[in-house]
C-alpha cells in the first residue's frame, strides 16, 4: 500500500516553512530554560542540596519517556495534529509559569512543588512535541524539501533558545533575583511558549497533509517497528546521547558563569555567544548537508562541538573574550547537530511509511521526543551528580554560595569535559547507520 502525499518537486510555500518554524518557540524555551535555571534555582534559591536538585529535575522529565510513545498513538489516530499543537500548547505555557510560581519558599515542600508542577508541565510539552515532529513526514516527501524546512525550524530554535536562554537569566537579575526574580523569568517565558503556540497553529492553516494510510493495531506492534529499524535505532541513540551532553552543558551555564569567569550577567553573555554565531552559520551546514550528505555533515558538527568543549577546558587561564569566541565555536557544531539530526528523522520516517504502506509517524517521533527528554534530563542530573561529589555547597539566600577549589574543578569540568566526552563518542554509533536513498 502506498500512501499519498504531496510530490517531492513541489516547493513548501514559504508562509508554511516560516508557519511551521515557529513551534520551536515552544519547543526551544521549554527544552532550554529548565536545564538552564532550574538545577540552580533549586540549589541556590531553594536551599536543596545537589544530589536532591538533580533527581528533582530528572524524574519528571523521565515521565516523559513513558508519556511520548502514548501521545505518538493518540496524535497519529487522531488525524488532526494542530489541535494538539494548539491545546498542549497553551496549557504548557501557563504550567511553566506556575513552576517559578509556588507558594513555599524554601526547603523540601518548596522542591516537592516544583517537581510536580515539572511533571505537569512535561506532560503537556509531549502532547505538543510529538505531533509538531511528526508533521515534516506528512507536509512533504521531497528529501531536500524536508532539509529546507528543517533549517528554518532550526534557525527560529536558535532565536528561541537565544531569547529564552539568553534572556530568562536576566529577566531573575531584572526581577530583582530570588524567588521574585524567578517568578517574573517563569512568566516571561510562559508568554513567549504562548505566542509560539498561536504562530505554529495559524501558520500550518494551510499546509499540505498526507492522507492517513492504514495503522498497526497495536502500540506495541509500531514499538516493534520501529525497533527493528537499526538506522532508526542508530541515530536515535546517538541523539540520546548527545542530548545529554548537551542537557550536561546546559546545566552548568550559571555555575560557569558564577564560579569560572566571575563576570555579571556571564549566563547572558555565554547564551548569546553560543546562539548569535549559529544562526550565521545554518546556510552553510545546508550547503555542506547537499554537498557532503546530512550523515557526514552530523559527524562533522558532533566533533566541531566536542572539540570546542574540550578547549573549554582552559578557561581558568583565559578572559572572558576568548572564552566567549570558544563558546561560539561549540555553539556552530550544536547548529549542524540539530538541522542533520532533525532533517534525517522524516528520512527514515519516509523508508518506514513507504516499505510498509502504513502511517506510523506519530510513534517513531514519540520514541525521538522521548529520547531527546531523556537525554536532555539526563544532562542535569550528570551535573548535579557531579557537583554532589565536588562538595558543591548550596544556599537558599537566592545568590550562590562561595566554593572552594574543588568544588569549582567539579564546576569547570561538568562544562567541558562531559559534554565533550558524551557528544565525541556517540559519533562512533553512526557507524551502523545506513543512510536512506536521497531520490
Amino acid at each position: 500500500m502506498t500512501v499519498a502525499g504531496p510530490s517531492q518537486d513541489v516547493r513548501l510555500p514559504r508562509r508554511v516553512v516560516a508557519g511551521y518554524s515557529l513551534g520551536s518557540l515552544v519547543t526551544g524555551p521549554f527544552g532550554t530554560v529548565p536545564g538552564l535555571l532550574l538545577l540552580p534555582y533549586l540549589t541556590d534559591t531553594l536551599g536543596v542540596t545537589a544530589g536532591v536538585a538533580g533527581l528533582l529535575v530528572l524524574l519528571p522529565k523521565a515521565w516523559d519517556v513513558l508519556v511520548n510513545p502514548i501521545a505518538g498513538r493518540i496524535s497519529d489516530r487522531s488525524g488532526d495534529r494542530r489541535a494538539f499543537l494548539l491545546g498542549a500548547g497553551l496549557a504548557l505555557g501557563v504550567l511553566f509559569a506556575a513552576i517559578f510560581a509556588g507558594p513555599f519558599a524554601t526547603g523540601a515542600a518548596a522542591g516537592a512543588y516544583v517537581a510536580v508542577a515539572f511533571l505537569a508541565a512535561a506532560t503537556a510539552f509531549a502532547f505538543f512535541q510529538v505531533p509538531f515532529v511528526a508533521m515534516p513526514a506528512e507536509i512533504t516527501s521531497g528529501y531536500a524539501e524536508r532539509t529546507r524546512l528543517m533549517t528554518w525550524r532550526v534557525a527560529v530554535l536558535a532565536l528561541a533558545i537565544l531569547a529564552s536562554g539568553a534572556l530568562a537569566p536576566l529577566v531573575v537579575d531584572l526581577g530583582g533575583g530570588g524567588l521574585t526574580g524567578h517568578r517574573w523569568s517563569g512568566a516571561f517565558v510562559g508568554a513567549l511558549i504562548v505566542v509560539g503556540t498561536l504562530g505554529v497553529f495559524a501558520g500550518t492553516r494551510t499546509a499540505p497533509s498526507r492522507s492517513p494510510a492504514e495503522q498497526e493495531p497495536s502500540l506495541r506492534a509500531q514499538l516493534r517497528i520501529a525497533a527493528a529499524n537499526r538506522s532508526f535505532r542508530v541515530l536515535l541513540l546517538c541523539y540520546i546521547v548527545q542530548a545529554a551532553g548537551i542537557g550536561t552543558m546546559l546545566a552548568g551555564v550559571q555555575y560557569f558563569a558564577d564560579h569560572i569567569i566571575d563576570q555579571d550577567a556571564g549566563a547572558t553573555f555565554l547564551f548569546a555567544a553560543f546562539v548569535g554565531p549559529a544562526l550565521l552559520v545554518m546556510p552553510v551546514w545546508s550547503r555542506v548537508g547537499a554537498r557532503h550528505g546530512k550523515l557526514r555533515g552530523l559527524i562533522a558538527a558532533s566533533l566541531l562541538f566536542a572539540a570546542g568543549a574540550l578547549a573549554l577546558l582552559l578557561s581558568p587561564a583565559l578572559p572572558a573574550v576568548p572564552i566567549y569566541l570558544i563558546v561560539a565555536l561549540v555553539g556552530c557544531g550544536y547548529a549542524g547537530q540539530q538541522v542533520f539530526s532533525l532533517a534525517m528523522l522524516p528520512d527514515l520516517i519516509e523508508q518506514d511509511t513507504v516499505r510498509t504502506g502504513r502511517r506510523q509517524a506519530g510513534v517513531f517521533t514519540g520514541l525521538w521526543t522521548a529520547g531527546e527528554t531523556l537525554g536532555l534530563a539526563l544532562g542535569p542530573g550528570i551535573y548535579a551528580l557531579i557537583l554532589q561529589l565536588f562538595g558543591y555547597v548550596s544556599s537558599s539566600t537566592g545568590e550562590a554560595a562561595a566554593q572552594d577549589s574543588t568544588a569549582r574543578l567539579g564546576v569547570l569540568l561538568g562544562f567541558t569535559l562531559v559534554p565533550a566526552l558524551l557528544v565525541g563518542a556517540a559519533v562512533t554509533l553512526l557507524r551502523r547507520f545506513s543512510p536512506p536513498d536521497a531520490a
